[in-house]
């Protein structure tokens, strides 16, 4: 049986601040999914956002219940990369014009979003294990499986017509 790690330990300390930094791109990615469901022109990508919005906002009340369990305020810190990403999001928000080659250039952000996140609760799932803290790896891992999720059907969305019909579409300027 593995021991657990000693409350306060450097192991915990990177935790809760890769936590924080999670906490922090729930709480914004619900803005840029809203916004993304708005601008999409294909109606099953506007609904895939929408959905991925709810379940965002679900994603938020785990992390709250991760932070409760750790006797932990909750707190945001700023996650650098992922900023990153959702300023790609905007990028393409801003600069393509409404058709399938924009829900084209939605799906890949969002799904660099998906895989960075992925590998965030991915590890997370795996650092809690670590920490002798099974309760906390089987929240974040309903997390991970619904970002998994998610990038399924965004692939698949790619990959039914929206992928076709951008290849089809004249290059916008």
């Amino acid at each position: 049986m593995k021991q657990a790690i000693a409350a306060n330990s450097r192991l915990e300390e990177y935790f809760l601040t890769a936590l924080k930094e999670l906490y922090w791109s729930e709480v914004n990615l619900i803005s840029v999914l809203t916004t993304m469901s708005e601008v999409a022109t294909d109606p099953e990508l506007q609904e895939a956002f929408k959905t991925h919005t709810e379940q965002t906002a679900d994603h938020v009340i785990r992390l709250d219940n991760v932070f409760n369990t750790m006797d932990t305020q909750p707190e945001q810190v700023h996650c650098v990369g992922l900023q990153g990403l959702f300023d790609e999001g905007w990028k393409v928000i801003d600069e393509t014009e409404a058709g399938p080659q924009r829900d084209m250039a939605l799906i890949i952000a969002a799904q660099k979003v998906e895989h960075y996140e992925i590998a965030c609760y991915g590890s997370m799932c795996t650092l809690a294990k670590t920490m002798g803290r099974e309760d906390i790896a089987k929240i974040l891992a309903q997390t991970l499986n619904e970002e998994k999720e998610t990038d399924l059907l965004l692939t698949e969305l790619a990959e039914s017509n929206i992928n076709q019909e951008a290849s089809e579409e004249p290059a916008s300027v």
